[in-house]
């Protein structure tokens, strides 16, 4: 029996449901019930009514889908599989930032540990992170944990955006160079550009 249909099997006598973050490998994928970005696989593992959720992402997506499915157990495969990003933020953090701005609102990005969400004001994807700052009445926001998330925030909002921690980065968005895009650009004319937010403002 191969190793796909041992997985196939167990996954039928326990009644589990397989869900793999977009990120993953394609064969992981391949295997899943559900694909798709870390708040979305949540919400998913919430509906299904499963007993048993094995969870293929970062620490911090198996925690948010155990908060908010806390009928099932959720299995996360790869205990050392962790987003560096969210590793970058603490609740010091964040407390610090609130005495120094005590009337700005915090806004945590989802992809963030569930201690330092449990201190947030508001939580927000990157999808609905812009409209949901431009709709609060504070023109002051503490934003973390990544920096050109937030500066793309203030851009797109004309809102003072306080980076917390100063330093917080995606440490695979920031690997994109403006050189190579400039190449490929030069190679395919008609091509559509696309990069999200978390990439620094000169990729952007």
């Amino acid at each position: 029996m191969s190793l796909v249909d041992e997985i196939l099997r167990l996954k039928r006598e326990r009644g589990a449901v397989i869900l793999a973050h977009n990120y993953q490998l394609p064969e992981v994928q391949d295997i899943a019930d559900f694909v798709g970005d870390s708040l979305e696989l949540s919400i998913k593992a919430a509906e299904v009514g499963a007993k048993l959720i094995v969870f293929c992402g970062v620490d911090f997506m198996a925690k948010q889908a155990a908060m908010i499915n806390d009928s099932a157990a959720v299995l996360h495969p790869d205990p050392d599989a962790r987003c560096p990003m969210a590793a970058m933020i603490s609740v010091d953090d964040v407390r610090k930032a609130r005495e120094l701005f005590p009337r700005a609102p915090v806004v945590i990005y989802v992809n963030s540990p569930a201690v330092v969400k449990a201190e947030a004001d508001y939580v927000v994807t990157s999808a609905n992170a812009v409209d949901i700052v431009k709709a609060l009445e504070s023109n002051v926001v503490i934003f973390g944990p990544d920096r050109h998330l937030a500066e793309y925030i203030a851009e797109k909002t004309g809102k003072i955006v306080i980076p917390v921690p100063p330093y917080g980065h995606c440490p695979v968005h920031i690997r994109f160079r403006t050189d190579e895009v400039r190449m490929l650009r030069s190679i395919y004319r008609d091509a559509t550009f696309i990069a999200h937010p978390e990439c620094p403002a000169e990729i952007r």
